[in-house]
């Protein structure tokens, strides 16, 4: 077996990268590698404008016209109705699972900064969570425990676009999805039957239904080696991109034996238009606290994944409320839960099964608004909305009616990617600025607009330009306005190049790990 582990060695890595966990990960490599890399190339094709993106594919128009459904979700995922999210650290996850969601879904994605202790400790840190043995102590002497009652543990792995540097099959580094995705099933598929459970997943990033597919060959290819019943393995995916969003009942199609639903991933959404549209003259958008879900295309995405769950038997998850309660300001807290509020009424009233929120305090506020609409039924996934069929132009009509740049709105970009990144360099995936969870995806947004905003040269309203000059001063001016750190003197870098680099960067986190592997594993050995 040509498998090489490198890098340093971390505290609890003899229990999980075991020889035959190892030697599980080579075989999905080998079967799996050869198709990731095509459709990897795929997706460069389609970016360089070669594959046009016009609407829905007319060659798949026969799955979309016949009659089908997925096949029934478990009874512990029937009811979704609030689902936080959280990084893998162990207090983060104690109060997520302790917090009164249904669902909490741990995250190796856009919430971890994937640097080699964080991921080996958060499969060690799943493994207790699932036996109920999860503890943790603060700094202060503050012990944290499991509830009895706790939610229902889903796990997000990276997505396709991302290696993992650490593991190396035959010369090459293994898929970032492979080694999360692997890790967690191999080692807890049994103890999660035992507890009247399964291997549940989150899917991120999927840009074509062929993507899908190929995590269907890895569910099924996983149950027969190691042993499961077929369909046992289930998956919602995040519907974050601008293609997936045209090709939902596709995608609901090839995983149809093992997917439970959708969700309406955001953050990562408006980065994909960015990203797909970004020589478009009518794609720039406005500062991003304008881009609401009730903006014209923002609420066709909505509506679009509700009535595709809903007419193929599958749940519909609503977005991120990404507010942190302030210590500071209750009036700040007040207004902010009363947006809150509004925006998971308008969900529930869409249709949605569920919602996504990103701290405890806002468990019971979500909870309220869904309970309020479903009583005591699990779901709504036998409503749909009379009438409304949402068109391809729908979804690729970019204009927003009174949309502004500002100037604030540029220097909250360079202050988010800035802050964000430096964090993530040292080791910290979801990080509170201004009152909001941030994570790679926001992050994303704020660097992809800095780009297309001087690309473009867009007005402020102020009539200024956003040239590259006027960005450089203002990237700047925060840079010094920051705590010094090594970091943020890397995350300076990354931003500009991200923000001014030609051809545009597809993922500032592809350039970001190269620098988190350098710091962290030097900071891992030193540790050592």
């Amino acid at each position: 077996m040509s498998v090489e582990v490198v890098g340093p060695t971390v505290p609890g890595q003899k229990d999980v990268l075991t020889p035959v966990a190892l030697e599980f990960l080579v075989a999905l490599h080998r079967r799996i590698e050869p198709s990731r890399q095509k459709l990897l190339a795929q997706r460069v094709e389609r970016r360089s404008g070669s594959i046009k993106l016009v609407g829905f594919l007319p060659e798949t128009e026969e799955i979309r016209q016949k009659h089908w459904t997925v096949a029934p979700a478990p009874q512990d995922l029937l009811d979704r109705r609030v689902e936080i999210t959280g990084p893998t650290d162990a207090k983060m996850m104690i109060n997520a699972l302790n917090s009164g969601a249904r669902v909490f879904m741990a995250d190796f994605e856009d919430a971890c900064s994937p640097s080699w202790s964080n991921l080996l400790e958060g499969q060690n840190n799943l493994s207790l969570a699932i036996d109920g043995a999860l503890r943790h102590t603060g700094p202060n002497g503050k012990r944290y425990r499991l509830h009895d009652q706790r939610a229902v543990l889903v796990v997000r792995p990276r997505g396709w676009h991302l290696p993992e540097m650490h593991m190396q099959v035959d010369g090459q580094p293994i898929s970032a999805s492979l080694f999360d995705f692997g890790l967690y099933v191999f080692h807890n598929h049994r103890r999660l039957k035992d507890k009247s459970t399964g291997p549940y997943f989150y899917l991120p990033k999927l840009e074509s239904f062929k993507e899908a597919q190929l995590w269907n060959e890895v569910f099924d290819l996983t149950e027969d080696i190691l042993g499961m019943e077929p369909g046992s393995i289930k998956a919602t995916v995040l519907i974050e991109t601008i293609t997936a969003a045209l090709q939902m009942e596709e995608i609901l199609y090839a995983l149809r034996q093992h997917i439970v639903g959708l969700n309406a991933g955001r953050w990562d959404y408006l980065f994909s238009i960015i990203k797909t549209f970004r020589e478009s003259s009518t794609a720039v958008l406005p500062n991003r606290n304008q881009i609401t879900m009730t903006v014209g295309f923002m609420r066709a995405y909505a509506e679009h994944l509700v009535e595709v769950c809903h007419k193929r038997g599958a749940h519909a998850i609503g977005g991120m409320a990404a507010f942190i309660p302030s210590r500071k300001d209750p009036e700040v807290n007040r207004l902010a839960l009363e947006r809150v509020a509004e925006d998971k009424e308008r969900e529930a009233s869409q249709g949605f099964d569920g919602t996504w929120v990103a701290h405890p305090d806002l468990v019971p506020v979500a909870t309220r608004v869904f309970d309020s609409r479903l009583g005591n039924k699990p779901n709504q996934i036998h409503w749909r909305q009379d009438g409304k069929n949402v068109s391809a132009e729908d979804l690729l009509n970019f204009d927003i009616p009174g949309g502004l740049v500002t100037e604030d709105g540029v220097r909250n970009n360079v202050s988010v990617a800035l802050e964000y990144l430096t964090a993530w360099l040292q080791g910290q995936g979801a990080v509170a600025l201004f009152n909001l969870m941030e994570d790679a995806a926001t992050a994303e947004i704020a660097r992809s607009q800095l780009y297309q905003w001087q690309h473009h040269g867009t007005r402020l309203d102020d009539g200024r330009i956003v040239t590259r000059s006027l960005l450089e001063e203002w990237i700047r001016q925060t840079d010094e306005s920051l705590p010094p750190s090594p970091e943020l003197t890397i995350a300076t870098q990354l931003v500009r190049e991200g923000a001014f680099h030609e051809p545009f960067q597809d993922f500032i986190t592809l350039k970001a790990y190269e620098q988190l592997l350098l710091r962290t594993d030097v900071m891992e050995e030193e540790k050592l």
